[in-house]
């Protein structure tokens, strides 16, 4: 080989890894989050974690090669359709919509950015897919509720308190999931001699008086259902302690801030698999093909500190049943 052409070729190889420098890095991929929590919620907290780590464990560096821009709606729900607009106009490569009132602004809002639903009761109701099988849009994600267990609340409020004959059923009358689990709990509460009364989720003042006259009559507890009730949990648990009113409710984070009972899915689990589904999406997959999926599990948790508190024995069947016993 002459010296000219070996020089040329060391050059060149020399220059391999400067050319391989000069290419251009991957962009930074961009996931929304629209949270119905506040963002000062620890549930908020316990729900962001579990998300991250999952998606750190499929191998995406959060901070670095993918950015999460959440917006928290909170007792906000006025201000909901302007948090989804700003994530809109982020566009995002994918979008996860926590909770049932966060969906429908999204959905009006944009039909090609994906989005992946966590906490929602009915989409095919709401009409944000075609089937639970095939989504068929830019929608998909993950059931915390099917309608045959709502009536589960009003058979725990029997169970741990007999004595109730009226119960208040706070509810989202703006739902398709709101109107259908209050028709499920109240198949099951007539059979069981609970007349139900609901009371439509909006309102801090509306709710402190529709509880307060509620609870000048005797036997009376509190359902409540998923929806715009988390953001006001504390009212609502101070309420029912201030009255003394036995009260069911859909998420453990109720019984942990001193609910009676809760029974519901677990909400860190929905928020793994969200990410598992976000990691396919951001890998090339549709929503459209990613089936609607329902809870692995749901569970039970009982508060006997605010049992003691309500005079009330926590029968040994339910607890028997109990995933977790606060004490």
């Amino acid at each position: 080989m002459r010296r000219r052409e070996f020089l040329a070729i060391v050059g060149g190889a020399a220059a391999w890894p400067i050319a391989s420098k000069a290419q251009p890095t991957e962009r930074t991929r961009v996931v929304g989050v629209l949270e119905i929590l506040g963002s000062d919620d620890p549930e908020t907290k316990a729900r962001s974690e579990a998300f991250a780590q999952t998606l750190q464990q499929l191998g995406w560096a959060v901070g670095r090669d993918l950015k999460i821009e959440t917006r928290n709606v909170g007792r906000d729900l006025d201000h909901l359709r302007r948090y989804a607009a700003e994530l809109i106009a982020l566009a995002p490569d994918v979008i996860v919509s926590v909770g049932s009132v966060t969906v429908a602004p999204l959905q009006q809002a944009t039909r090609t950015i994906p989005i992946v639903f966590v906490n929602v009761p009915d989409p095919v109701g709401a009409g944000f897919v075609q089937s639970m099988a095939h989504p068929g849009g830019n929608i998909t994600g993950f059931l915390n509720f099917e309608y045959s267990m709502s009536g589960k609340w009003a058979e725990l409020l029997k169970q741990i308190a007999p004595n109730v004959t009226r119960a208040l059923v706070f509810r989202d009358p703006t739902t398709a999931a709101g109107i259908g689990q209050f028709g499920a709990v109240r198949s099951v509460a007539q059979s069981l001699g609970i007349e139900l009364t609901p009371l439509n989720v909006r309102d801090t003042d509306e709710i402190e008086r529709d509880v307060t006259e509620f609870a000048r009559s005797a036997n009376g507890g509190i359902i409540v259902t998923p929806g715009g009730a988390a953001a006001q949990r504390a009212l609502i648990i101070k309420l029912a302690a201030r009255y003394k009113l036995p009260s069911v409710y859909p998420y453990r984070y109720y019984a942990v801030d001193g609910g009676l009972i809760s029974y519901g899915p677990n909400t860190n689990d929905p928020q793994r698999r969200a990410a598992r589904y976000v990691d396919r999406i951001l890998k090339g997959e549709k929503p459209a093909d990613l089936p609607v999926q329902a809870p692995v599990k749901y569970e039970l948790v009982i508060n006997l500190k605010t049992a003691k508190a309500l005079g009330l024995e926590v029968p040994a069947t339910v607890l028997a049943r109990a995933d977790e016993v606060i004490e």
